[in-house]
């Protein structure tokens, strides 16, 4: 479904990655997971749009996606939730949800999408009526993941969903994501810094390090893998 082939984007004269590959398929968990400065927001922001890749190559279910606007992109069916959240804090849980449905797919399919929202995250449900601000930090991680299922995506794109969380709620926001992965059969790309969790539900990992690819493979395979066991898991 996504395939990135050789790509290389930074900011100005600042490279940050560097030739990367890496191919996620339809329906598959797949993890990016490395160091901080590493270059994994930015591989998300490529994707997205909001970065510019100097050279390389990247599809989308079939299309060209470096062809495409990056307003078009949401359309073609790519949710990505940003670190940090970024919701609209002075609108109400449902308001927000509502901005995550603006594309035609989103649209068809509210009142459906909405439905599955609360079944997933049924505090959203709950305080539907209440500003996003007076969310709590994992609440407010659930209200972001949601909108961008608002939008009738075929890739989910979390970035970071456990920062700056209690690990008691970045653990509920695993279980959450794992659940709509595997009740909706969801492409879910996830960069994250909790390694461990990560490769355990990932189908799939990538190890980002120095804005290039350094190892990938099967969650088995990672997990076994020396360098991941001694650098990242604490083994």
């Amino acid at each position: 479904m996504l395939e990135i082939e050789n790509v290389s984007a930074g900011y100005g004269a600042v490279p940050v990655l560097k030739s990367v590959s890496l191919r996620v398929k339809r329906g598959e968990f797949a993890a990016i997971v490395g160091p901080n400065g590493a270059g994994k927001t930015t591989l998300f922001k490529t994707i997205s749009g909001i970065v510019r890749p100097t050279s390389g190559n990247i599809r989308f279910d079939g299309h060209d996606l470096l062809a495409i606007a990056p307003s078009a992109r949401a359309h073609l069916g790519i949710a990505h939730v940003p670190e940090g959240r970024q919701i609209f804090p002075s609108l109400t849980v449902l308001e927000n949800l509502e901005m995550g449905a603006y594309t035609p797919a989103g649209r068809h399919a509210w009142k459906d999408n909405l439905e599955k929202v609360h079944q997933w995250f049924p505090v959203l449900a709950q305080r539907a009526s209440a500003r996003a601000g007076e969310l709590s930090g994992g609440q407010q991680q659930m209200l972001a993941i949601a909108r961008g299922l608002a939008s009738s995506p075929k890739l989910l794109m979390l970035d970071e969903p456990s920062m700056g969380l209690a690990p008691t709620a970045a653990d509920e926001i695993f279980e959450r994501i794992v659940a709509i992965h595997s009740g909706s059969g969801l492409t879910v790309l996830l960069v994250e810094q909790r390694v461990a969790e990560a490769l355990h539900y990932a189908d799939r990992g990538y190890v980002l390090e120095g804005g290039r690819v350094v190892l990938e493979g099967s969650h088995d395979e990672l997990k076994s893998n020396d360098r991941i066991r001694q650098a990242y898991l604490g083994m």
